[in-house]
């Protein structure tokens, strides 16, 4: 069995900058390799760590990213998506739900601290994070079958289908602006397809 790998991850302190070198590092403990190996029926304490290790840097990131950045859209998009699709594939459910939803939580705190804060993100929030277990669940499941290509192409449909559905009902219903809608359609299925490309062309290249 290997050991634990140790990486130095240094923790912003409350007024530095999170720079691109610190997501670095927070991709280094997302590239240890999951293994999920029971033996007693208890699993490893080493995959234990490997398991808390993977979980809190993929909702660290999935917070910082959007709050830190927020530009451009579509590469935080791909990011965040990428980030839910890998939980989907390494992690149990009770320790990939966080990652679900620190981005949103992100985007919120960014709003709130920087500006411009709007009202409408709040709105759609509870129904983000739906869409994101929607994502999450199709990478998931084994009843979509084996095949991670025809999971990501349902549950990038299913994910973009929910939201667009959603956003159009608080549309007509005068509480969302016409300019969400597309940002809840074809946006969301564009990234989380970009996000599971890499996802999985990272996977595949790891194996080969």
């Amino acid at each position: 069995m290997k050991g634990v790998v140790n990486i130095p991850f240094h923790m912003p302190i409350r007024g530095e900058k999170v720079s691109w070198e610190f997501i670095y590092d927070g991709f280094k403990i997302l590239s240890m390799e999951a293994e999920y190996a029971y033996s007693d029926g208890t699993a490893n304490k080493h995959i234990q760590e490997r398991i808390y290790a993977e979980a809190f840097a993929l909702s660290l990131l999935g917070f910082l990213i959007p709050f830190t950045f927020g530009h451009p859209q579509l590469l935080v998009g791909v990011l965040v998506n990428a980030f839910i699709i890998r939980a989907a594939l390494t992690l149990p459910t009770n320790r990939a739900l966080p990652v679900l939803f620190t981005p949103t939580l992100g985007v919120l705190s960014r709003g709130l601290l920087f500006g411009p804060y709007t009202p409408y993100i709040i709105y759609m929030t509870p129904f983000i994070w739906i869409g994101n277990y929607v994502l999450y669940w199709a990478m998931k499941s084994n009843a979509l079958g084996k095949s991670s290509a025809i999971k990501l192409a349902i549950g990038s449909c299913a994910k973009a289908a929910f939201l667009y559905s959603t956003a159009y009902v608080l549309y007509t219903a005068d509480i969302l602006p016409a300019l969400f809608l597309p940002a809840m359609g074809v946006f969301q299925f564009a990234t989380a397809v970009a996000g599971g490309i890499l996802v999985l062309g990272y996977g595949k290249v790891k194996r080969s």
